[in-house]
């Protein structure tokens, strides 16, 4: 067995909507970056990446390529995760946290879940998610940013 963490931080930016998790939430703001900036999956790439020893989403899709502007964040985690069941793992469970001011996550959790679960074929009961809010305190409290992180577990197949 293998654990992995991965984090990720994105500003966010007048007008919506905001990508999470796969999904599309109407919101007044969206989180900036090269790709689409979906910081949750970005940290579900980096830790099964890191639980593998493959490295990182920098190094696999860094942001000096222009093959990578505005790129769907879900075709990165799925090539990284083809790279990891080729090396010879599988991802046991996924435990997640957003943290995030506003929207409210609750009313979107579900179909996060399951949107995560299309793109990993992996059953939606392996996929943890859980949000936070910043308590009204730094980046996060100001609604400036959503920051993210994940662990993994990944199991040997060979």
């Amino acid at each position: 067995m293998r654990v992995g963490i991965g984090h990720d931080t994105h500003r966010l930016g007048q007008g919506g909507p905001l990508r999470l998790g796969g999904i599309t939430i109407p919101h007044d703001h969206h989180l900036i970056g090269h790709s689409d900036a979906d910081a949750l999956l970005h940290a579900i790439t980096d830790a099964i990446l890191g639980a593998a020893a493959l490295g990182d989403i920098g190094e696999l899709f860094p942001d000096t390529a222009v093959e990578n502007k505005g790129r769907d964040s879900a075709d990165m985690l799925r090539l990284a995760h083809d790279r990891v069941k080729a090396a010879g793992y599988r991802i046991g469970n996924l435990d997640c946290i957003v943290f995030a001011q506003r929207p409210k996550l609750l009313p979107h959790k579900t179909v996060m879940r399951e949107a995560i679960s299309q793109i990993l074929e992996l059953p939606v009961d392996r996929i943890g998610l859980k949000a936070k809010t910043g308590e009204n305190v730094g980046p996060i409290g100001r609604e400036e940013a959503i920051s993210t992180e994940c662990i993994v577990l990944l199991e040997e197949t060979k």
